[in-house]
C-alpha cells in the first residue's frame, strides 16, 4: 500500500560538487527535495519506490549504480558498475541516509498514460507500506536559453503541469503536448496517486521547470 509519495526534479547540479560556484542558486531546492524525502521517512516505509524517466524501462537490483561522470562530476552512488539513468542516480542520491530498500524502476518517456497508472499501482502493491519517490522535471522550453529554446505555450503549459501535480491530476496530462514542451518528466508523473499534494518548490532557475511536492496518504497513520 502506498503511505507516502513525493516528487522531485533530477538536474545534475541539484549536487552541490557539480554545481561549484553556483551551488548556492540551488539551495532553495536542494532543502525542498530535503523536506519532500523526509516526509516520506515520516510515514515509516517498508520499501522506497524510486520511480524515474528514461530511455528504457527496466526494474534495476537494489543496490545497482548510478554515476554524474558524463555530467562532470565524480559522483557514485550505489556499487557496482554503473546502470542507472540520470533520473534513478538522482533519486538514489537524495535518499542515500533512507533506511529502508529501494525499489528502483525507470519508464520510458513516451510510455502512455495507462502503462505508467500500471507502474504506479504495481510499486504501490510491493510492500504493506510503500513511499513513492517519483524524479522528473517539467518543461525545458521557458527561456531562449532553455535545452529546448522558448516555446510561446510553456509558460502556461507549466502553471497547468504544477495545479495537476498539487491537486492530484497527472492522469490527464497530454503525452503530445508534453513532448512538445520537453516535459520529461511527464510520464513518472502519472504513476502518481491522485492524492492532493504540498507544494514545496517551484521554479525555473535554468530554463527548465522544477516541481517539488510531497503528500502522506489521506487518512494513513504513520506507523
Amino acid at each position: 500500500m502506498l503511505v507516502a509519495a513525493a516528487v522531485c526534479p533530477n538536474p545534475p547540479l541539484i549536487v552541490p560538487s557539480l554545481a561549484g560556484g553556483a551551488a548556492a542558486e540551488l539551495d532553495d531546492l536542494r532543502a525542498a527535495c530535503a523536506e519532500a524525502v523526509a516526509v516520506l521517512h515520516s510515514a515509516s516505509p517498508d520499501l522506497v519506490a524510486i520511480v524515474g524517466g528514461a530511455d528504457d524501462g527496466r526494474v534495476y537490483p537494489p543496490s545497482a549504480a548510478g554515476t554524474l561522470r558524463p555530467w562532470g562530476g565524480d559522483v557514485t552512488v550505489g556499487s557496482g558498475t554503473p546502470v542507472l539513468p540520470l533520473s534513478l542516480t538522482i533519486g538514489r542520491w537524495l535518499s542515500s541516509a533512507s533506511e529502508a530498500p529501494l525499489h528502483l524502476e525507470s519508464l520510458r518517456h513516451d510510455t502512455p498514460p495507462g502503462g505508467c497508472r500500471a507502474v504506479g499501482e504495481r510499486v504501490a502493491a510491493l510492500a504493506p507500506r510503500v513511499a513513492l519517490l517519483v524524479m522528473g522535471d517539467g518543461s525545458a522550453r521557458l527561456t531562449e536559453k532553455s535545452p529546448g529554446y522558448l516555446h510561446p505555450g510553456a509558460a502556461a503549459y507549466s502553471e497547468r503541469l504544477e495545479a495537476a501535480l498539487v491537486e492530484g491530476r497527472t492522469a490527464e496530462l497530454d503525452p503530445g503536448e508534453a513532448a512538445e514542451m520537453w516535459a520529461a518528466g511527464r510520464a513518472a508523473f502519472q504513476t502518481l496517486p491522485a492524492w492532493p499534494f504540498a507544494l514545496l518548490y517551484s521554479d525555473a532557475p535554468y530554463g527548465v521547470a522544477y516541481y517539488v511536492t510531497a503528500a502522506l496518504a489521506p487518512s494513513t497513520p504513520t506507523a
